[in-house]
């Protein structure tokens, strides 16, 4: 081959951002994206201060962002009499240098998508195709089985093999064929978007009720001239005992199919059955992950995002991880070239840590508050600090940053992952 080629299988969060950070560092790429149009579907997450910080340096600014979400000013557990349990202010407020922004997904997605199409030109993302397996080839290539809307099988060969594929990735399924089926604990998430007038700070994350059943609620948008926002929201109900279901599902749904569990949620400040019945959209998806696997490597390919590390939403960690396995995998080819090398640098940084993280917010993650709360007083309380002292709810969040790459002072001081004008000598 004249000029190396990566690859990448999925033009989701991670594929894009991936794509973007060859682009700057004049890496050859081309994406292959199995949906025929990207259009902006989905309700909110958040991007995390380490993943903004990247998205700055990969000239995503808070402008464009802006566009998308809303910049996060605090995160709060609340109990389901309404009271606190913990709050911390968060993003600028909280000292780190770059904000947290809750975002609606799919116009999140789409921002990455044109900003990356205005780069690089849309020759370099092939929409309505699929990757569906892979060849390591004995001169060092590798080539990948793409599946086209039209019928046609292609094989494309190049340097690397990148899979961005998702949860449900067939590039991990053939370099892990054993691996266990996607894991359900027994929790369902019922996802919308409502326009309403914002809580607390008017910038808020809360989570609001206990272990067993409740409410994450954030605003993805800035108010308008009423005072309404567009707010984010996930009803979470975990079942004693799980059965058989399908392995996951993301598909309309109507209110009514859950709002039973939250009919008498009313507090001065929020009435969560009016907030409900406001919704434009809402979605249901069991809360699922994956079990750790000991590689993302197989020579010349390797994994990203969900098809890495599926995890579970309650640290708010799946797309701004995404984020920053692109931004590490773009700096080990500038200090490995284009190579496998560079993926094994990749996968010995990344791949032991992050499924531990995984295996983390299984248990709950920040959320594991609510465990503590729950197995001492059945969550009902009236002075939290006689039932979780102010020290232990600190030292519990700050355990979490630590894993999570989140520890202010730390984030802070790093080093940019990939410096200014970095190009990779080809």
């Amino acid at each position: 081959m004249s000029q190396p080629l990566v690859m990448i299988a999925g033009g989701g969060i991670g594929g894009l951002s991936l794509a973007l950070t060859l682009d700057q560092i004049g890496v050859p790429f081309i994406v292959f994206e199995s949906v025929s149009e990207m259009k902006p579907l989905g309700v909110g997450i958040n991007i995390q201060p380490n993943a903004v910080r990247e998205l700055y340096d990969l000239g995503i600014d808070a402008a464009k962002l802006d566009r998308v979400g809303l910049p996060t000013r605090e995160w709060a557990l609340v109990g389901r009499k309404g009271n606190d349990i913990y709050s911390e202010p968060r993003g600028l407020e909280a000292g780190y240098q770059w904000p947290q922004y809750g975002v609606h997904r799919g116009h999140f997605q789409t921002l990455l998508y044109q900003e990356l199409i205005q780069r690089a030109g849309d020759s370099r993302v092939c929409l309505g195709s699929r990757v569906s397996g892979y060849q390591n080839n004995p001169d060092g290539t590798v080539t990948a089985i793409v599946e086209h809307k039209d019928g046609g099988l292609m094989h494309h060969t190049g340097t690397l093999l990148v899979g961005a594929d998702g949860i449900h990735s067939a590039i991990r399924a053939q370099m892990h064929p054993d691996q266990p089926p996607i894991h359900w604990g027994g929790t369902m998430m019922w996802r919308g978007t409502t326009r309403a007038r914002p809580i607390r700070t008017g910038a808020s994350f809360v989570g609001l009720g206990t272990h067993q059943q409740r409410m994450v609620i954030y605003p993805i948008s800035a108010p308008d001239e009423d005072g309404m926002a567009l707010i984010n929201w996930i009803a979470e109900v975990n079942y004693e005992t799980v059965d058989q279901r399908p392995s996951g599902w993301f598909r309309l749904a109507q209110v009514e199919d859950f709002i039973e569990h939250f009919q008498d949620w009313s507090y001065d400040w929020l009435d969560v059955k009016d907030l409900l019945n406001g919704a434009d959209v809402v979605f249901e998806n069991p809360m699922i992950d994956r079990d750790p696997i000991p590689s993302w490597l197989d020579k010349q390919v390797t994994l990203m995002g969900d098809a890495a590390h599926a995890m579970y939403p309650t640290g708010s960690n799946g797309a701004s991880q995404a984020i920053i396995d692109a931004r590490i995998l773009g700096a080990k080819m500038l200090e490995h070239g284009v190579s496998g090398k560079a993926l094994s640098a990749y996968n010995t940084e990344l791949c032991e840590p992050i499924s531990k993280l995984v295996l983390r917010n299984r248990g709950a993650g920040p959320f594991g508050l609510l465990n503590l709360v729950d197995e001492r007083c059945n969550g009902v309380f009236e002075d939290i600090d006689a039932v979780v002292s102010p020290d232990e709810r600190t030292a519990f969040m700050a355990d979490y940053k630590a894993v999570a790459g989140l520890a202010i002072d730390e984030l802070n001081r790093a080093p940019q992952t990939i410096a200014p004008g970095s190009t990779v000598l080809i």
